[in-house]
């Protein structure tokens, strides 16, 4: 799935929003969504460790209200100023605006993106299933920290278990990890309430998360740059992936991988076969490969820079359906029962059915059939469109 100590949350992450989200907060735009699903808030509660262990309160938790969708991220080295938040909230069409905290941490050896948040309100602009869970918030505000579902089901940390954490300033203290919960903002990792995070030295109000207008986000991110801080980063946010008509995808101009570059990349996947799947895994180094870090090896080889995460991956190119997939391209699914939606798995298809894969923890790089559960299709690669979301 990813590297946990080379995440790049879209742009920001890379560069600034882990070195910045090592800085302080974040503020999140969204906009409205459909309320509760009962049938969806029960399937998540097996994501959640039992609370009897916790210090929970019923009436530590505000019930969720309105859900928004994150749209825009913005970050900065220090403490954003105490009127940014009102100021964005101001902007006509703005509707939430969510201040966090946000640092690059280690959580159980792991170098990955944590959020400092308050339950009662950041809880709002999560997936529907996190969302809805009344347990994993309470968890969170009693101290607990809740994980992404492939952190925890790839990366083999188990439900209510001790594991150690490390924020900016102070090195591991110990938290118990409340709940698989994927927030669906690729390399975050981990969420601690901002009561947590301060004790962890991790720096407050740097970040913020925003909820926009569908279809209006880059206006908005014009908005912002003028509006903020320079220092202050903005970015969008898990960006829409585009699903064009297959007929219409180049075949030329560099737009597209050429012959040659697909048998190198196929021929540099195969070199890892029998290699262990690791979680953050993309170099003999680690000692094996995920999913994605598979896909970055290959197309390294080829002279093609993707991006780290699976769910930046698939924006790599062109989604077309799984039935027009030829030999090069990337098969992707969103298998996180957290986050539906969110795309968490990829391969390289072969051709004929079979594609070459990282499955998951306790397997190898292996070849596969192909299976269409949860599948969203197939990416067929842009070079240069890839490298400039590498960063």
């Amino acid at each position: 799935m990813r590297k946990p100590d080379r995440r790049i949350l879209p742009t920001i992450i890379g560069v600034s929003v882990v070195t910045t989200l090592a800085a302080n907060g974040a503020v999140l735009v969204a906009h409205e969504q459909s309320g509760p699903d009962p049938r969806t808030r029960a399937e998540h509660q097996k994501f959640v460790a039992a609370s009897g262990s916790s210090r929970l309160s019923p009436t530590v938790v505000a019930p969720l209200g309105k859900r928004l969708d994150p749209h825009i991220l913005v970050a900065a080295p220090t403490a954003l100023p105490a009127d940014a938040a009102s100021k964005v909230r101001a902007l006509k069409g703005v509707a939430g605006v969510e201040v966090v905290d946000a640092v690059q941490a280690m959580v159980s050896g792991r170098r990955v993106g944590l959020l400092g948040v308050d339950p009662s309100t950041f809880r709002n602009y999560t997936p529907k299933p996190t969302a809805q869970s009344d347990a994993l918030w309470r968890n969170v505000a009693a101290g607990d920290a809740a994980i992404s579902f492939t952190m925890g089901s790839d990366g083999g940390i188990d439900l209510g278990t001790q594991v150690p954490v490390g924020g900016q300033n102070r090195q591991e203290a110990r938290l118990r990890v409340g709940a698989y919960a994927t927030m669906g903002i690729s390399d975050v990792d981990a969420v601690v309430s901002r009561t947590t995070a301060r004790s962890l030295g991790v720096p407050t109000g740097n970040a913020m998360l925003v909820s926009v207008p569908k279809g209006k986000t880059g206006d908005y991110l014009k908005r912002l740059k003028k509006m903020l801080p320079k220092q202050a980063k903005t970015v969008e946010i898990n960006p829409s992936i585009d699903y064009p008509k297959a007929e219409k995808v180049p075949t030329s101009r560099g737009q597209v991988m050429t012959a040659r570059q697909v048998q190198t990349v196929i021929r540099a996947a195969y070199t890892r076969l029998g290699w262990p799947y690791v979680w953050g895994g993309e170099s003999e180094a680690e000692g094996g490969y995920d999913c994605s870090g598979l896909m970055q090896y290959a197309f390294a080889k080829a002279g093609i820079r993707l991006p780290r995460v699976a769910a930046d991956q698939a924006r790599a190119g062109w989604v077309i359906p799984y039935k027009k997939a030829q030999p090069g391209d990337m098969l992707i699914w969103a298998n996180d029962p957290t986050a539906p939606g969110y795309i968490s798995h990829i391969a390289l298809y072969l051709g004929e059915g079979k594609m070459l894969a990282a499955p998951r923890r306790g397997t190898v790089v292996q070849v596969q059939n192909v299976y269409t559960r949860n599948m969203k299709g197939a990416v067929r690669v842009n070079p240069r469109h890839a490298d400039r979301i590498a960063g």
